[in-house]
């Protein structure tokens, strides 16, 4: 497996790179006008990762979309790739959103009688719906019943198995409680049992060390921490299981066709390319480096420390205001995803208290809970500052008074 090279900033604080306010409106434009918390959902691009795009487009315009070293830059992206998730470059497709890698994973497995899938009910849509569909094969889909929303523990993963369990799919980041699992753990046990592991990483891709260390299939849209583009993503396919998943869409690309002549039998590249089935999303594909590349820059662990110090200080700020968080406040199972509630902020004041955060140019998540139980979502990302955690904290004051 590659892992990452050292960076630029990785040994210096991100403090200090941004306490430079002209530096950090130039590489995140987003804030020059609002207080951005919303990275949970859809982000705002970084101007880098924009440009990256732009010139692609640019340049297309004056040739076809293909031109001079395209191809290569898709290869140098899949090594990117690769890195930031320590796995090899032959492993990886370049596809988005999440929930197409997720569907390629289900739909491409010869499930057997009896085969049994263990996955969240309360897990985002993306990463249920996909598995509980395989019900139409005969597949026996059970969920997890965690004590509090999201906490999918290691024992509970352990407890929860049966002899049939073939699969387990689980987010590395609970979308609402922002929960974030240990997946090195639950994927060793399972590894030990020879059960595979589906990860939807979207909420932690960017913001937190993901490693396929003990994964078996990944996928993550770049939409969110990753600060890249819609509708492009990393998926892996541990290398050893490509016969397993087979790919369910199938082109040009993707099986062999020499001089782009159909041939009697389909045969798949040994490689992640296999579930590519035709031409690729090049402008969210070098986004997305981009923007892999600049949060590699910064260091991945001073980013990770530097969103869990923002939530800290966003809960110290809320909490007095009567605001309770859903889900982890600190330590290993805490994520950039700050969830709270209110008993004064439900129903129509929930939306009001949401829209007036808006209107003060704050941007966060509106969310409810199976039971219609809503929530405020913050989710920043390092490059916000304690100004505008305080910020954030007087504009929701003054929205509750």
């Amino acid at each position: 497996m590659t892992v990452l090279a050292r960076t630029p900033f990785a040994d210096r604080p991100i403090t200090d790179i941004l306490d430079d306010e002209a530096f950090r409106l130039a590489e995140f434009p987003v804030a020059a006008s609002k207080v951005f918390f919303a990275h949970a959902g859809v982000t705002a691009l970084p101007r880098r990762v924009a440009r990256a795009v732009s010139e692609y487009t640019d340049a297309a315009s004056r040739d076809h979309q293909e031109f001079g070293d395209v191809l290569a830059r898709i290869d140098l992206a899949r090594e990117v790739a690769a890195r930031f998730i320590n796995a090899d470059a032959d492993e990886i497709a370049l596809l988005g959103p999440t929930s197409l890698g997720l569907s390629l994973f289900a739909n491409g497995i010869s499930w057997r009688p009896g085969d049994e899938v263990l996955c969240y009910f309360d897990d985002y849509p993306a990463n249920v719906y996909p598995w509980i569909e395989q019900r139409r094969r005969g597949v026996e889909v059970r969920f997890f019943h965690p004590k509090e929303p999201g906490v999918i523990t290691p024992e509970l993963v352990v407890e929860s198995l049966s002899p049939r369990t073939r699969l387990v799919a689980l987010a590395s980041c609970h979308y609402l409680t922002g929960y974030r699992i240990l997946v090195e753990e639950i994927g060793a046990a399972l590894r030990e049992r020879g059960i595979l592991f589906s990860l939807d990483a979207i909420q932690t891709l960017g913001a937190f060390p993901t490693s396929v260390r003990y994964v078996d299939m990944l996928s993550a849209d770049a939409h969110k921490w990753l600060l890249g583009p819609m509708a492009v993503g990393i998926v892996f396919v541990r290398r050893d299981l490509f016969d397993l998943v087979r790919p369910t869409l199938i082109g040009a690309w993707n099986a062999r066709a020499p001089e782009f002549i159909a041939q009697e039998e389909v045969v798949f590249p040994n490689s992640g390319r296999r579930y590519e089935p035709g031409v690729l999303n090049v402008a969210g594909i070098l986004g997305m480096t981009t923007a892999i590349e600049l949060i590699s820059e910064f260091g991945l662990n001073n980013v990770s420390s530097r969103i869990l110090d923002l939530k800290a200080t966003l809960l110290a700020g809320l909490k007095p205001l009567g605001f309770r968080p859903h889900g982890p406040e600190s330590g290993i199972n805490a994520s950039g995803i700050t969830t709270v509630w209110h008993d004064k902020a439900q129903g129509a004041l929930a939306s009001k208290l949401f829209n007036d955060l808006a209107s003060s140019g704050i941007a966060c998540s509106l969310r409810k809970d199976r039971s219609g139980k809503a929530f405020l979502r913050f989710s920043p990302h390092f490059y916000n500052t304690f100004s505008e955690v305080a910020r954030v904290v007087e504009a929701v004051r003054r929205a509750l008074n």
